[in-house]
């Protein structure tokens, strides 16, 4: 009986709740639409870390279906994503039909880009010639019926970015976009607010061998903007820190800047209790405000960490 007499009471309460539920005095809440998809289940857009939504559904030039969209970083770290590299998307229907999208343009560019951060195109082409690359997927011969969602096969990475073993914490899964719901009103690039990760231009980041990395001066130019770097090293001993060129990211929702991988870049050699002063420039148009800066310091041989600065004054 000791045992028996502590169940009697929730047995009984779960089975007036069950009764209750039945008769419809008791109603479940429904999923929230802006909680983040945790608890939605059928948005698997929304449970696998980052984001994609539709801004325009239409016709490309040549007559196949386009479909604009934006991706969210929702990883909650700092991450860089990339469609599976010769693998369609899928535009399914609700009565089960699927169509191959063959043209599939969805990734940050290599970039690594900050949580809560959201954008709609990135910098492709080559370093010498830069061009924008908005973020789409082409599916041709088809068009788009009520209740069609279109399926994506996405690789990212999260954290620290490790120059001897880039895929280190790589994760393949699969992106659901609901194209019955297009939105047209997003803002950019900060849509959820991480506490304490933008910094301001006046905050040093303390790199490798301790070298502290500031940003001493933006500037303006004809072709975007330029970044004049400081680093001091504390230590007796010379030091380097390699910095990978900054990209921008601003209202527009573009990533502005060509990807170069940090640990291939050229480290200034900083002399003991001396700064070291370099350069680095972005193109990005005049026009372009609330600008944020992307930029991956080492912190470790090789490993690198990212931090935001806050530029939207320049």
């Amino acid at each position: 009986m000791r045992i028996i007499k502590p169940l009697i009471i929730p047995i009984v309460a779960c089975l007036i709740v069950y009764i209750l539920y039945a008769a419809g005095y008791v109603v479940v809440p429904g999923c929230d639409p802006q909680d983040r998809g945790w608890g939605c289940g059928k948005d698997q857009s929304f449970a696998q870390g980052w984001i994609a939504r539709a801004t325009n559904v239409g016709l490309s030039e040549s007559g196949d279906l386009h479909i604009d969209l934006s991706i969210l970083n929702e990883t909650a770290e700092w991450s860089a994503m990339q469609a599976v590299a010769g693998q369609p998307a899928i535009l399914k229907t609700e009565g089960g039909d699927s169509v191959n999208c063959d043209t599939v343009f969805v990734s940050t560019g290599g970039h690594y880009l900050a949580p809560g951060f959201q954008i709609k195109g990135y910098t492709a082409g080559t370093e010498a010639e830069p061009q924008t690359q908005l973020i789409y997927v082409e599916c041709k011969g088809a068009k788009v019926e009520p209740k069609s969602k279109l399926i994506l096969d996405v690789n990212y990475v999260t954290g620290q970015y490790n120059y001897y073993d880039k895929t280190a914490t790589e994760v393949t899964t699969e992106l659901e976009v609901d194209l019955d719901a297009i939105s047209t009103d997003l803002e950019y690039p900060i849509v959820t607010e991480v506490e304490g990760l933008v910094l301001t231009s006046a905050d040093a980041i303390v790199g490798l061998n301790e070298v502290a990395l500031s940003l001493a001066d933006v500037k303006r130019t004809e072709t975007g903007l330029e970044f004049n770097w400081q680093a001091y090293n504390p230590s007796d001993y010379p030091s380097s820190l390699h910095v990978g060129p900054p990209p921008v990211v601003g209202s527009d929702g573009i990533l502005y800047g060509f990807y170069k991988d940090p640990g291939s870049v050229a480290a200034p050699l900083t002399s003991p209790l001396k700064t070291t002063e370099w350069t680095t420039t972005v193109n990005a148009p005049k026009d372009i405000k609330g600008l944020y800066i992307m930029v991956s310091v080492e912190t470790g041989t090789r490993l690198f960490s990212s931090y935001v600065i806050d530029i939207t004054e320049k």
